[in-house]
């Protein structure tokens, strides 16, 4: 269930209408509108908390307190699934959102550590979207499949340590 008010009607999701946030859900239904007119995009779907719990997440949050996190979007391009947040550009480098950013990439690289056939021959990523980069590539005609390469994050590996030469 939805309001009408704040969804819209969509082609390239299993559902026929994928809702936004009433307040401050601009950069969420500029997101859906330009994704399902994109070639680029093959399909895609705005996450439901109740609905997608595949796509609850475990994170700290910064006062030390367990938490869940559950991304915006799913969105399929060719043999890449990206599991996209979109962030005010105020909050991209919030202390919660850099803890939930580690969640998600680690999740991803669960995903792709399965073999192929049970992730849907795809590789997995997380792509952290600030309202500026999303503004300005939408602005310049770019496929989404091409801002979510390029906003896509990539694992780093903790274990290894930075050498310091004095």
């Amino acid at each position: 269930t939805m309001r009408a008010s704040s969804s819209l009607p969509v082609e390239k999701s299993i559902y026929l209408r994928l809702s936004y946030p009433s307040r401050s859900g601009g950069l969420e239904r500029a997101f859906i509108e330009r994704a399902d007119r994109d070639g680029s995009v093959d399909a895609f779907c705005k996450l439901n908390e109740q609905k997608h719990v595949f796509t609850r997440l475990r994170y700290i949050k910064e006062d030390g307190l367990p938490a869940f996190y559950h991304p915006d979007f799913l969105v399929r391009c060719g043999d890449r699934i990206f599991l996209v947040e979109t962030k005010a550009q105020g909050q991209v480098n919030s202390p919660n959102v850099k803890r939930k950013k580690r969640a998600a990439v680690a999740w991803c690289d669960k995903i792709n550590a399965l073999a192929p056939e049970q992730r849907g021959n795809a590789e997995w990523y997380y792509a952290l979207l600030g309202e500026q980069v999303f503004y300005e590539w939408r602005d310049k005609g770019a496929a989404i499949r091409d801002l979510l390469d390029y906003a896509k994050l990539r694992p780093v590996d903790e274990r290894v340590q930075p050498q310091f030469n004095f």
